[in-house]
């Protein structure tokens, strides 16, 4: 088993290099391979297009496809095992629909933007503030409630609750939305991971990193967590701060992937299974980088995907992931109905 997990960590970098590549090189303009790692190592290609495309448009976006991936990914993984439940994720917990409550007043309420008396922010950053404050809030919501509920199965009711309001609030602001506003907030549902440029890629890296340093640290509670609160108590974990730390966390990483590249579904909910029955484990130690690299190949291969049309468009991400991810899902549900 050790040896197959060894070929297993040096598989997955190596997708994960592959997949990458690919990313570089599909889309709607064909750039030969070697102008792409010259343009790349910072040379003139002679084609400003070409540089603009692979600077400004394919090299963000992966890297962006590869974060997000393995931000979701952990973030399932983190749910899964705090509330020993195979369906908790980041959209089950309503942190999506938070995320996607703050945009949908921006878009179809305010007209694009947000206005107060000492400023004004409008575009992509009126959209990024609402999503990450909108899924900021429902995480608030529900570590308040962790105070009152203590039993995880009815925490896990209360995050599907809180995500039906969150859906009712959106087809109310839908139904009184202008003909472009419902246009521009059903784009962004969609997903897009070519929404980070150059110059925001960064901000979206330190914090995307910041929360997932936060998970590698918390290894140890979740293989805690694994045999129980009451024997994570005896090795002198405190189950409550442990859970907060965990809701924190997870929300930290879903709200800003969700700011930035909209709700991308079933990413968190599945990668999580695929490292499983790749390594056979629930050690954390293991588990997790390797939901972590797992989360950014899926990434990488649904984002290629969705580039493959070339000329005709880009397929919606939302529109793939459900392939790679619902058949994943069916199957754990299946073998443990077994």
């Amino acid at each position: 088993m050790r040896r197959t997990n060894n070929v297993l960590y040096i598989i997955l970098p190596v997708s994960i290099i592959l997949l990458f590549v690919v990313n570089l090189l599909t889309g709607a303009v064909d750039i030969p391979i070697g102008d792409v790692f010259s343009i790349l190592w910072g040379n003139d290609s002679g084609h400003p297009t070409w540089d603009y495309i692979v600077m400004q448009s394919r090299l963000p976006q992966a890297v962006t496809a590869m974060l997000c991936g393995s931000s979701l990914a952990v973030s399932g993984l983190m749910l899964q095992t705090a509330f020993r439940n195979p369906l908790a994720g980041p959209s089950i917990f309503g942190i999506n629909s938070g995320a996607s409550v703050g945009v949908a007043l921006v878009m179809l309420l305010w007209g694009g933007s947000i206005t107060t008396s000492s400023f004004s922010i409008t575009g992509f950053m009126a959209v990024l503030v609402a999503a990450f404050t909108g899924a900021m809030l429902v995480m608030a919501i529900i570590l308040l409630f962790s105070f009152v509920v203590k039993d995880n199965v009815m925490l896990l009711i209360v995050g599907i609750m809180i995500g039906y309001v969150a859906s009712s609030a959106i087809s109310l602001l839908n139904f009184f939305a202008t003909e472009e506003g419902v246009q521009s907030y059903m784009v962004w549902g969609m997903g897009n991971f070519g929404g980070v440029s150059l110059q925001r890629l960064p901000v979206f890296m330190i914090v995307s990193g910041m929360g997932l340093l936060a998970a590698v640290l918390m290894v140890k509670p979740l293989n805690a967590l694994l045999l129980g609160d009451d024997y994570a108590a005896n090795l002198g974990f405190n189950i409550k701060r442990v859970r907060h730390m965990l809701l924190l966390v997870t929300s930290l990483l879903a709200a800003i992937t969700t700011a930035f590249c909209g709700p991308v579904a079933f990413i968190g909910l599945a990668v999580p299974h695929i490292a499983r029955m790749l390594l056979g484990t629930e050690n954390h130690q293991k588990l997790l980088p390797a939901t972590m690299l797992a989360g950014a190949a899926i990434a990488l291969l649904a984002n290629a995907i969705c580039m493959l049309p070339g000329d005709n468009g880009v397929i919606p991400l939302n529109a793939v992931t459900p392939f790679i991810g619902a058949p994943i899902i069916i199957y754990v549900i299946a073998r443990r109905t077994k």
